[in-house]
C-alpha cells in the first residue's frame, strides 16, 4: 500500500487515485465472489464431503460478511467524495471497519475449492488494507497533526527498510 501523504485527510483521500483504485478493487472482488458463490461455488459445494461442506458454508459466510463491510466502507467514502455525506457523518463509529480477530476455526480449509480459498485470501488482504486506511483517516481526534505524524513515521520506515 502506498503511504498516505503528509497532511492528507479523508476529504482529500476520497478524491485520490488511491481511493479510486481501492474502490474498483473492492467492488470487483464483491462481484467476483457473488458470481462464484452463485455459480461455480454452489456446484462445487454440492460435491464436497459433509465435513468439508460445513467448512465451506462457514468460510463463505465469513467471506460474505467481510465483503459486506468492505463494500459498506467504500460506499460511505464514495458518498463523502460525491458530497452526499459529510465527513463528520462518515466519521461515526457505525461506519468504521471492525476487525474480526476470532479464529474462524476452519480446520479443513485446505480441502476447500481453490477458487474459494483465493477469494478468501484476496478479501482478507483488501480488508486489512481498508482497515489500515480507516485507522489512518479516522483514528484519534482526526487532526491534521495526527495524520502528518503517522505519515512521517511511515516514510521513515520506508526509508529505513528500503521500499
Amino acid at each position: 500500500m502506498e503511504p498516505i501523504e503528509a497532511g492528507a485527510n479523508a476529504a482529500t483521500f476520497v478524491q485520490s487515485e488511491m481511493f479510486a483504485r481501492t474502490f474498483r478493487d473492492g467492488m470487483t472482488l464483491v462481484e467476483e465472489t457473488a458470481n462464484y458463490l452463485d455459480g461455480e461455488g454452489r456446484a462445487a459445494s454440492k460435491s464436497l464431503p459433509r465435513a468439508v461442506a460445513l467448512t465451506y458454508a462457514g468460510a463463505s459466510m465469513r467471506l460474505t460478511t467481510q465483503l459486506m463491510q468492505i463494500a459498506s466502507w467504500l460506499l460511505v467514502m464514495r458518498s463523502v467524495r460525491e458530497g452526499d455525506m459529510s465527513l463528520e457523518e462518515a466519521r461515526d463509529a457505525k461506519y468504521r471497519v471492525k476487525a474480526n480477530d476470532a479464529d474462524p476455526g476452519f480446520g479443513l480449509i485446505d480441502a476447500l475449492p481453490t477458487a474459494l480459498v483465493a477469494l478468501i485470501s484476496n478479501a482478507e488482504q483488501l480488508f486489512s488494507r481498508i482497515g489500515r486506511l480507516d485507522a489512518t483517516l479516522f483514528s484519534g481526534d482526526g487532526t491534521q497533526s495526527d495524520l502528518r505524524d503517522a505519515a512521517a513515521q511511515q516514510r521513515a520506515l520506508f526509508e529505513a527498510f528500503g521500499r
